[in-house]
């Protein structure tokens, strides 16, 4: 939890400053166009992993499977949706990193182990 703590205030200060930098590099006029850019790529892509998705799960749920990979792509593509329209140039890397699928098989890595090891130690309880 600190660890989130210390990139939520990271992250946005970084960003600030590259976009500042990238404002009197640039311009501003290409760095808000850039900025919008990224935020329409962003919400079209998000929509359309999130559909095939969606209708990957309904899949599984319809064969009787327990769609556990779905429901973590599902949670990348929306972290990486909203981190697509949050300006910034750290944030939509990060963001672009989660919606494609090849680059998201790390996040959901990274979110199983998480799961497992706060399962472990109790923080989470599956009940049956």
């Amino acid at each position: 939890m600190r660890y989130f703590i210390v990139l939520l205030i990271l992250i946005p200060t970084v960003d600030i400053g590259i976009l500042l930098l990238s404002g009197k590099t640039i311009g501003v006029l290409p760095t808000i166009a850039f900025i919008i850019l990224t935020g329409v790529i962003g919400a079209y892509l998000a929509k359309k992993e999130g559909l095939q998705t969606i209708r990957k799960a309904q899949e599984q749920l319809s064969y009787g499977q327990i769609p556990g990979e779905a429901v973590l792509d599902g949670i990348c593509i929306l972290v990486g949706g909203t981190l697509l329209i949050t300006p910034g140039f750290i944030t939509d890397i990060l963001g672009f990193l989660m919606l494609f699928p090849i680059t998201r098989k790390l996040f959901k890595v990274v979110m199983k182990k998480s799961f497992r090891k706060w399962i472990n130690r109790g923080n989470i309880k599956i009940i049956k």
